[in-house]
């Protein structure tokens, strides 16, 4: 397959049979310096159009590498420009499928400003419409900063590139030590790459989210009938608490779950779920990640990091922007302690306190195992305006747990400690004792969570939360 045939074939392959129509077909470079003028530039080398998934219209442009490496030249990002506002005229997603080998050098100046065009039209796109980048190719340096932009990022894990600076650019560093630009590397380490596979699994991957994503930030089209008992009991769920990607798996219609950013701060689980048909966006703290045979994979402790808490900020606030209501489940303890997260830490814990405190949309946060401290407060509590709270029969909630409460209060008296923590954890970290002051709406049984939250969600489904009129925050 040639490399022509090979960026149109991957539009082909991610949308709706013979939907595809192109525009711009007939667009060429308009610069002649530096022999251009010889050089054939068919599409000059992105192909661009629209089409469906699943009856959903996208946009889509995929850069032709057999034309100057699919570089960025002027009429390249005019063309991508343009496909960026017809998007947001329609309101409808924009797909990017990469491949190229950076700016066009012939054309220099007239390629950066094309670039920052690009980059204008994604910041205004923000928030407006979904943007979903896959990258199958090259993505380095400013092109780089194109994936940042958009929401969502797929990678072909075998011959996408994705990188700033090149990994034998980096002092003391070089490919064959730490490929920096693999897949491996920045879903795992950088976090910024939400699913890596092959093509097959990148398109099945795209197609999948594009059906859970609304069209843009007014519309009301992330529904789809449910077939499933909306009250079905979930039994065994209290044991899938230590992993929330297992737990929202069981209480989502038909057991679906679109995990995002997996294999990045694996202590924060993020993803999307449907309840009752609709689009919900899934937040939980994770100590345990359970392989397929449900056996303990990996242990985390149970507190906040900042890697973490980025995590959770930045997905609360695309949830926020679209409308999509908040599930959280909190199981937390404190805050990660090390010297990197001493660094990042507070202003991680910052976003994540703005994104939960600022989010209108409906928010129910669960409480299924600990939330002790001002890591709980920050995991969508009630004080920081979750619309409802439920909590597990056996939740622990209050400032720390009973026997370190007992240690400090009952300091000069060891006998007397036992008899204090019993007394402290009945009257300060009991879900009862929390349920009485009012900060939890309701205690439920784990098997009983699906049909509780189904309900709280069609009860939120009209709410609406002004708040000071102001041009955005500073957080």
């Amino acid at each position: 397959m040639s490399s022509t045939s090979q960026a149109r074939g991957r539009i082909d392959a991610l949308l709706d049979e013979n939907s595809f129509i192109e525009i711009g077909a007939r667009v060429k470079a308009r610069s002649t310096d530096f022999n251009l003028a010889q050089t054939d530039t068919p599409s000059d080398g992105v192909v661009t159009g629209y089409g469906v998934i699943d009856g959903n219209l996208v946009y889509v442009y995929a850069q032709d590498a057999s034309v100057l490496g699919g570089s960025i030249g002027e009429m390249h990002a005019k063309k991508i420009a343009r496909l960026y506002d017809l998007a947001l005229k329609t309101g409808a997603p924009v797909i990017a499928l990469i491949d190229s080998a950076g700016l066009r050098l012939q054309e220099a100046t007239d390629a950066l400003n094309a670039l920052g065009e690009i980059y204008l039209k994604q910041v205004n796109a923000s928030g407006v419409i979904p943007q979903i980048t896959a990258v199958f190719g090259g993505c380095g340096g400013g092109l780089s900063v194109l994936s940042a932009l958009s929401d969502f990022t797929f990678m072909e894990e075998k011959n996408g590139k994705l990188f700033l600076n090149s990994p034998n650019a980096l002092d003391g560093n070089y490919a064959e030590k730490c490929d920096t630009a693999a897949a491996a590397f920045q879903s795992a380490e950088a976090g910024t790459v939400d699913v890596v596979g092959d093509e097959a699994a990148v398109y099945a991957g795209i197609r999948e989210l594009v059906s859970l994503l609304p069209s843009n930030n007014e519309a009301d089209d992330a529904v789809e009938e449910c077939t499933d008992d909306l009250n079905r009991s979930c039994e065994g769920i209290d044991g899938a608490a230590a992993d929330p990607a297992v737990f929202f798996t069981m209480i989502s219609d038909g057991s679906g779950f679109f995990e995002t950013k997996k294999s990045y701060a694996k202590d924060m689980v993020t993803g999307f779920i449907r309840l009752n048909g609709v689009t919900v966006g899934a937040v939980g703290n994770r100590t345990s990640l359970f392989d397929d045979a449900g056996k303990e994979a990996e242990h985390f402790d149970a507190v906040l990091s900042a890697r973490g808490a980025e995590k959770a900020a930045d997905f609360v606030k695309f949830c926020d922007a679209f409308g999509l209501p908040v599930v959280s489940l909190t199981n937390v303890k404190g805050f990660k302690a090390c010297m990197c997260n001493e660094k990042r830490l507070p202003r991680a814990l910052a976003e994540l306190t703005e994104a939960f405190g600022s989010a209108t949309v409906p928010k129910i946060n669960i409480v299924a195992d600990k939330a002790y401290g001002t890591a709980a407060v920050i995991m969508n509590s009630q004080a920081l305006g979750a619309d409802i709270t439920v909590a597990w029969p056996d939740a622990e909630i209050g400032t720390m747990d009973a026997k370190t409460a007992a240690r400090i209060l009952c300091a000069d008296d060891a006998a007397k400690q036992a008899e204090c923590a019993a007394d402290y954890a009945a009257k300060q970290t009991s879900a009862t004792g929390a349920a009485e002051r009012g900060y939890v709406d309701e205690i439920v049984e784990p098997a009983d969570t699906r049909k509780y939250v189904i309900g709280a969600l069609e009860m939120l489904y009209t709410k609406r939360d002004e708040r000071p009129a102001k041009k955005h925050g500073a957080i």
